[in-house]
């Protein structure tokens, strides 16, 4: 197992909670592609190797047991500083398409525990990534 970057580990967890309804839709891509592109914590993240780290999450995810697999890869590879960003990015691409499926939310509550998030913060990052797709 190779051991994965910091940068890799926040995609994975994008691309498992897209994929975990069975459905990764163009606007959740899109969302992922916009995420790496301009927030700072991918701002040393070559853009080219997107699609590789894409494809090698996607097999690694259709192993069995492969949603394991990648949750124990995520929280080898981030450091505490990082785990709320993580959590953040998934319920971010859960929310992009206007519909939260209940497998997306059982990955979310599974990765909140896999990363050691409390309720309460967990909570916060929730309510804060509800509020930014709000609509009248």
């Amino acid at each position: 197992m190779t051991t994965l970057g910091h940068h890799s580990a926040l995609i994975y967890v994008m691309l498992a909670v897209s994929s975990s309804d069975g459905v990764t839709s163009e606007r959740e891509l899109k969302t992922i592609g916009h995420i790496v592109k301009t927030l700072p914590i991918f701002r040393a993240f070559e853009g080219h190797c997107l699609a590789a780290v894409t494809q090698d999450c996607a097999a690694l995810l259709k192993e069995p047991g492969g949603v394991q697999a990648v949750l124990s890869q995520v929280r080898a590879a981030l450091p505490p500083s990082l785990r709320e960003t993580a959590y953040w990015l998934a319920l971010e691409v859960a929310l992009s398409d206007a519909r939260v499926m209940l497998e997306e939310i059982h990955l979310a509550e599974t990765l909140r525990r896999a990363l050691g998030l409390d309720r309460l913060t967990a909570a916060a990052l929730e309510r804060a990534a509800r509020a930014r797709y709000q609509v009248a």
